[in-house]
């Protein structure tokens, strides 16, 4: 897909070098860049989510599970 973005001059200079120099298309460069953004902003939410659940009790509370239970094995 074709999409025009807005940046920085030095920016623009800046990708083209890098993009030259490891032998990439603009394009190339910039889907690599983007793709790398977004997997570290996922990892960082999966770090700190697991940093938070780790501090937490995950066990199901007893009169919960069984109330879970009876609501799925009992007729309507």
């Amino acid at each position: 897909m074709k999409i025009a973005v807005s940046i920085p001059d030095s920016l623009f200079e800046a990708a083209d070098r890098a993009a030259r120099r490891l032998g990439l298309s603009r394009s190339q460069l910039y889907a690599r860049a983007l793709e790398r953004l977004l997997a570290d902003a996922d990892d960082a939410i999966t770090a700190r989510l697991d940093e938070l659940y780790a501090a937490e009790d995950s066990a199901i509370d007893p009169a919960l599970a069984s109330a879970q239970r009876r609501a799925v094995t009992e007729p309507w």
